[in-house]
């Protein structure tokens, strides 16, 4: 990837590894409809203003509202209620570990559809380095909660899996900006009966007052942006392998927040997971590349160079051409005659 896939991907591994935290606090206090609609209704709230500000929103959402419609329901709609309903049972560290199963589900789906996009070992191996990170992190942590709240995990692993795909390739033309605010103010008018109907009776301390701040803020507004960004330029495969770096933030802020322990084979697992990320989103592009220029020109082609050129446009700005080389035959190819 590049420096900015990295950059993103580093953020995306923060920031959605500490909304099990949140959820978990908030959850104790007010009910899952509530923590979904006040999330996504003050994401939608910080996003729409800048969305209208591009122009030209309402004409999008026209042309594309099936498409968004299909991501808001797999991505946020759903997911984000059977997640936090199922942590009033599971604890944080547990759900936390349990989505790490994204990117195996998400390689699964890719390769169902007709992904071209090749696996290859190294990223096979990534995969399942990661995958080991994540199961010596799981073992110690899965106890308590009940199948109900498993199978919700379970659902929302589905979801998050499915989404990306349907961005990259029915909305990749969409502004970020312009897809997140619209699917985040669907998903609080979803939520506002069930929240208004379930609204606590006294105002909810202060440290949950924070945890929905946060969920809403940095959680949804600012994670949805990277994350959308992240899948644009990795790609949805490799932008679904933070779910490996999420677990190890999760115990991470488990251990700082709840005086969790920080054991050995928790420090091993998030090498483990660290090491599978970076194999698991490293690319053929490079060694195909190295393998052209070592190749050399094909026997019997020459190439036409390439050239630049300006022209004047209407508003006064200067548009740049370039004009790729093509391959014709020729007489007086390498090995040619």
């Amino acid at each position: 990837m590049t420096a900015r896939g990295w950059f993103l991907f580093s953020l995306m591994g923060v920031v959605w590894g500490i909304p099990y935290l949140m959820i978990k606090v908030a959850v104790d206090a007010v009910s899952p409809a509530t923590v979904v609609f006040a999330r996504c209704a003050l994401g939608a709230a910080l996003l729409l203003p800048f969305a209208l500000r591009q122009g030209g929103l309402t004409r999008v959402v026209r042309a594309h509202w099936r498409p968004m419609l299909a991501f808001a329901c797999i991505e946020i709609v759903v997911p984000w209620f059977t997640l936090t309903d199922a942590e009033r049972h599971l604890s944080s560290s547990t759900a936390g570990l349990l989505i790490a199963g994204v990117p195996i589900v998400g390689v699964v789906l890719a390769g169902f559809l007709g992904d071209r996009e090749r696996l290859g070992a190294r990223r096979a191996a990534g995969l399942a380095l990661g995958l080991g990170g994540v199961a010596v992190l799981t073992v110690p942590h899965l106890t308590g909660g009940d199948a109900l709240s498993l199978a919700e995990v379970l659902l929302t692993v589905v979801g998050y899996a499915t989404a990306p795909l349907i961005a990259a390739r029915h909305l990749k033309d969409v502004p970020t900006l312009q897809l997140t605010a619209p699917c985040l103010a669907l998903a609080a008018l979803v939520y506002a009966p069930a929240a208004a109907a379930t609204w606590p009776a006294a105002v909810p301390p202060a440290r949950v007052l924070a945890a929905l701040a946060g969920l809403g803020v940095i959680c949804t507004a600012v994670a949805f942006v990277a994350f959308l960004e992240l899948i644009k330029e990795a790609g949805p495969t490799r932008a679904t392998v933070i779910t490996y770096v999420n677990p190890a933030v999760a115990v991470a802020a488990g251990a700082l927040a709840l005086d969790e322990r920080l054991t050995a084979g928790i420090l091993a697992a998030f090498a483990l997971i660290l090491a599978g990320s970076v194999l698991a989103t490293a690319g053929p592009v490079a060694g195909a590349a190295r393998a052209a220029r070592a190749a050399g020109p094909r026997r019997g082609v020459r190439p036409v160079p390439w050239s630049v050129r300006q022209t004047s446009r209407a508003d006064g700005r200067v548009e740049v051409l370039v004009d790729l080389p093509e391959e014709r035959p020729g007489s007086t190819g390498q090995g040619g005659g």
